[in-house]
């Protein structure tokens, strides 16, 4: 049987914002298909539903849960950015790190040229790397 696997993030919110924010940085990205709740339904009216997008090649799926949860994202999963230029670094980690937080700043940690990881405004965790 043919598997595929799929990014899979819960917003409470904020999922059509982070997804324009996302597609706008990475070339070869866009927004697919976004769902959205309807009146009297159980998602505040207008909110994702459910919503797919591409970044650089990559199908990810998202939701504004209608549930509040004791849970957000954690570093412990993260996106991997292979960056080809070390203006492309700059650039991606100056918008994704902008109201988020560093966990790591730019730096040669000695297994690349340049490394830094962070968690974005929406609490998504970046890893941006250049050999």
């Amino acid at each position: 049987m043919a598997q595929k696997i799929t990014p899979f993030l819960m917003f409470e919110g904020s999922a059509e914002e982070a997804i324009r924010f996302y597609v706008a940085m990475f070339h070869g990205s866009e927004v697919n298909q976004i769902d959205r709740y309807g009146p009297g339904e159980q998602g505040n009216e207008g909110s994702v539903r459910l919503a797919k997008f591409t970044l650089a090649g990559q199908e990810i799926m998202c939701i504004d849960s209608p549930i509040k949860h004791g849970f957000s994202f954690t570093p412990s999963i993260s996106f991997f950015v292979e960056c080809e230029s070390e203006s492309e670094f700059d650039k991606a980690f100056g918008e994704l790190s902008n109201n988020g937080s560093v966990l790591m700043p730019p730096d040669n940690y000695g297994f690349s040229r340049k490394f830094g990881w962070l968690n974005d405004r929406y609490g998504v965790s970046w890893q941006l790397n250049l050999q």
